[in-house]
């Protein structure tokens, strides 16, 4: 059973569908002393970092969700819920995370792109992933994105990166804990796939 994690920051009825579609239950969960009854759960997010992390400790969700991961059942953040699992985010000063893997997040750098280059950074690109089960079965590796900042973490826990403007992490794996900075939920066959290999992790 997949708990989907609502702290009023995420898309979760786009998450629950992509579940749906896969014929895997899933719930979505709100209660931070439910979250030991699941086998794996999905951190969605969309939205401000500091709110998130704010909604997070005030419920009790944070300690859930640290607690969870201790227990090395598969869990995943997509999007704002992947830049959670850091130390760290800058967005709108300094803001601690979930501490779960080494990093920060950082705002795209303006000085290494040139002006064609938007933020925030919208729409499809592809993930340029390494030999991961995550991605096992991709046909091709577009993905959406929808985000303005992006992790800066050790080379260790980093199985995908995307160009845009330049190189950023774009995915993460550090022992039974994944982050993808795209939306699966969003990106078609590619987005079902993912999350038909986070289902057999």
């Amino acid at each position: 059973m997949i708990g989907i994690i609502d702290y009023n920051m995420g898309n979760l009825a786009s998450v629950y569908n992509a579940c749906h579609l896969l014929d895997a239950k899933a719930s979505i969960v709100k209660d931070p002393n439910e979250l030991k009854n699941y086998d794996r759960i999905i951190l969605p997010g969309v939205g401000a970092f500091a709110d998130a992390m704010s909604h997070l400790n005030e419920t009790g969700m944070k300690e859930a969700i640290c607690e969870f991961a201790k227990t090395g059942k598969p869990m995943i953040g997509i999007c704002l819920g992947m830049q959670l699992l850091f130390e760290s985010s800058q967005e709108f000063g300094h803001n601690d995370g979930l501490g779960l893997i080494n990093g920060e997040v950082v705002k795209f750098d303006k000085t290494k792109m040139n002006e064609d280059f938007k933020i925030p950074h919208m729409g499809w690109n592809t993930i340029i992933n390494k030999n991961n089960p995550l991605f096992d079965g991709l046909k091709d590796p577009y993905l959406y994105f929808v985000h303005s900042f992006h992790a800066v973490t050790s080379e260790e826990n980093v199985i995908g990166k995307t160009v845009y403007g330049y190189e950023f992490v774009s995915a993460v794996n550090k022992d039974n804990i994944y982050g993808l900075q795209p939306h699966p939920e969003k990106s078609h066959d590619n987005g079902i796939q993912i999350l038909k290999n986070f289902t057999k992790l």
